[in-house]
């Protein structure tokens, strides 16, 4: 069954929930049709086929019952691309390269939509998720940041552990999963200890991001969507004895609560964003106890289901908002 016109495309996966339904939910009130494409069914599940011919090209995408082109599609919200699931029959050997082309194949679909509105355009994405870059921009917009140090030299390391007089954290500078659910393939934020430094040989195969411990008293998730800011705290007091970061399996983190961040901060924030270049991002802060703000790092498609469920927050419709108006 085709549809036409004022197609939102949603990009995602089968085991994405809550969020994605929400912001269908929203586009359809708007008036307008979400057509939910779920990237880990590929090929197996959805069919693309792509036309070329002198000054014509033509797209098209078919899932189940439903089939769109991309001339009908007005906007995209890109909230995640998974691997492709390509079942057990097919033999191994040629796994990877079916992937490959099926990623190939994707990369030319979302070419044919350059002209439709993106949350976000993938690019800026790509961009946007260096923390490196983030860290710096931020630091340039005002934003206060954590003292860091990113390295493969063991040396440099624990002269760094020396500087922050012992109170020193890591973590990865790319993310293992993106989900609301707890996973054991993250590798989340932990606290470094003088005796993980004695033999850090093994940063010489992959350097780690090191930085200063802040003194917590919430933890912030900013949610930004084109402007507008939604806020949920945690109450750090109530896991700090146990965990450094809230997202670990098994910490209890309290309630989330609702938090009004000070205009100069506001500002700063929808400064770093422009930037960037993106109308979405979901950004962490820590408030310490002496009421400093410090930037951690943004999300380009990070999650917020947990703000919208416990605090309704109506992060969907504000995401519905930006893909529906031009």
């Amino acid at each position: 069954m085709a549809q036409s016109g004022n197609i939102i495309l949603l990009i995602t996966h089968s085991g994405d929930f809550f969020t994605i339904d929400r912001v269908a939910e929203a586009i359809s009130k708007k008036g307008a049709r979400p057509f939910r494409f779920d990237t880990d069914k590929f090929p197996l599940e959805v069919q693309l086929k792509a036309q070329f011919a002198q000054f014509k090209s033509s797209h098209r995408l078919e899932y189940g019952s439903y089939s769109i082109s991309t001339e009908e599609v007005q906007a995209v919200w890109m909230r995640r691309i998974w691997t492709p699931d390509l079942g057990q029959e097919l033999d191994p050997q040629f796994q990877e390269a079916c992937i490959r082309e099926s990623q190939a194949t994707l990369s030319g679909f979302w070419d044919s939509l350059r002209s439709a509105r993106w949350v976000d355009d993938l690019e800026r994405i790509k961009a946007a998720d260096n923390k490196q870059r983030q860290l710096r921009v931020a630091s340039e917009v005002g934003l206060t940041i954590p003292q860091t140090l990113i390295t493969n030299n063991p040396e440099e390391a624990r002269e760094f552990f020396q500087q922050v007089k012992g109170k020193m954290v890591t973590k990865l500078l790319t993310a293992l999963s993106h989900s609301m659910e707890y996973t054991s393939f993250f590798l989340y934020t932990s606290v470094v200890k003088e005796e993980d430094l004695a033999d850090a040989g093994s940063l010489r195969y992959c350097p780690m991001v090191f930085q200063e411990e802040i003194p917590k008293q919430l933890e912030l998730r900013v949610v930004f969507v084109e402007g507008n800011l939604f806020v949920g705290a945690l109450d750090a007091s109530v896991y700090k004895k146990s965990k450094v970061d809230w997202r670990k399996p098994g910490v209890e983190v309290g309630a989330w609560q609702h938090h009004e961040m000070p205009e100069e901060i506001v500002a700063r924030i929808k400064a770093l964003m422009a930037k960037l270049g993106l109308l979405f991002g979901a950004l962490d802060f820590i408030l310490t106890p002496s009421g400093e703000y410090v930037f951690l790092e943004v999300n380009p498609v990070g999650e917020w289901g947990m703000l919208e469920r416990d605090l309704e927050l109506p992060i969907s419709q504000a995401i519905a908002e930006t893909l529906v108006s031009q």
